[in-house]
């Protein structure tokens, strides 16, 4: 079977178990054991024989354990953690498949760990716990096994947005404590204040500048933030469903949208003359029409005319005299072969 199917698959039911126990809203091992059982998800290891028990086994607690990390909300990791228990102890290989973790990741788990104390979840502690006791940790560099020459294009998962935590900052810095940590120094900034003025004409300067109901307006900030997330968040998830349902024509869309833009960026470059400055406007060059359609070809100077040999043999050799005249005439190489001829058939007759 293809890998990439295959992995589509095992994350479309890894879905579909944690998306109802999300709607629960509930952390208990309970509540996910009777989802587990319901969606008889026990029985994914099924049908694997020989070698393939442990590869299959490596690829689902490989995916399992990616629920378990950043940047899911608290309740899918708790019940990622939960799904890698169980199926560390559902596989049919043996001895069973460790659950590989890298060095990097083993953060994570120790923050998600002290969280949970401090919330008293009892259940993903002692679940946690349990792996670790029994060594279901296989810890490692990366958190993928690395092969020579192996695509990326098969390893990229796309998560869903549903189980991602939403950024609430705002929320967790305006908590109760904080809250009244930030009105006792409000009151004694106040105090402080209003023992040091100054009297001008009877009058307090400076007295009134503190802000009246600090604290209430910022609640109130935080409140309306928190409602816009939850509404850009309704917003998201209904696009989600839009784009599921014509894929196709979005992309025809952001084609054209792309092509119309740059299209314009073109026309703007080459439509458009730059203005210099004001201190190099005295070497302003004018723009010709014909450089608005488009860098044109560069012409080739033209070639200087060059001397022949004879012409500047002529122009630097210097010569006086009788020789000049000499020069002057021509050698004619054909009178020198037959006057030689002539002088050999000569010896000839005499001999």
């Amino acid at each position: 079977m293809n890998s990439v199917r295959l992995n589509q698959q095992v994350r479309s039911d890894f879905d579909e178990l944690l998306a109802p126990f999300q709607q629960t809203d509930s952390v208990r091992f309970e509540v996910f054991s009777k989802i587990w059982r319901e969606k008889k998800l026990g029985q994914i290891f099924y049908g694997t024989v020989g070698c393939e028990k442990r590869a299959f086994s490596r690829l689902v607690l490989d995916m399992a354990i990616g629920y378990f990390m950043p940047p899911f909300s608290f309740q899918i990791r708790v019940g990622g953690l939960y799904l890698i228990y169980s199926l560390y102890h559902c596989q049919t290989a043996s001895p069973p498949v460790r659950i590989r973790m890298a060095l990097k990741d083993w953060d994570y788990v120790l923050s998600f760990e002290k969280d949970a104390l401090g919330s008293q979840h009892l259940d993903a502690i002692f679940i946690l716990r349990q792996l670790v006791f029994c060594k279901a940790f296989y810890f490692t560099a990366m958190p993928t096994l690395l092969t020579f020459k192996k695509t990326k294009k098969g390893m990229r998962t796309r998560m869903s947005n549903k189980f991602i935590a939403r950024a609430c900052g705002p929320q967790e810095l305006i908590d109760r404590d904080a809250m009244e940590e930030l009105s006792n120094v409000h009151n004694l900034y106040c105090k402080l204040k209003s023992s040091v003025y100054t009297v001008e004409e009877g009058k307090r300067l400076g007295i009134n500048l503190t802000r009246q109901n600090m604290l209430a307006q910022l609640r109130g900030y935080v409140l309306s933030y928190h409602n816009w997330q939850r509404r850009k968040q309704e917003e998201e998830s209904e696009h989600e469903e839009n784009d599921d349902c014509g894929e196709g024509t979005s992309s025809q869309t952001e084609s054209s949208q792309r092509a119309r833009l740059l299209s314009s960026i073109k026309s703007k470059a080459y439509g458009e003359a730059t203005e210099a400055p004001k201190s190099r406007r005295h070497r302003q060059v004018e723009v010709d029409a014909s450089d608005l359609l488009g860098p044109a070809s560069p012409k080739r100077p033209a070639r200087s005319a060059k001397a022949s040999l004879k012409a500047r043999t002529q122009e630097n050799l210097c010569i006086t005299g009788h020789l000049k005249n000499e020069v002057s005439t021509t050698t004619r190489i054909h009178r020198l072969v037959t006057l030689q001829r002539c002088k050999i058939e000569g010896k000839k007759e005499e001999k």
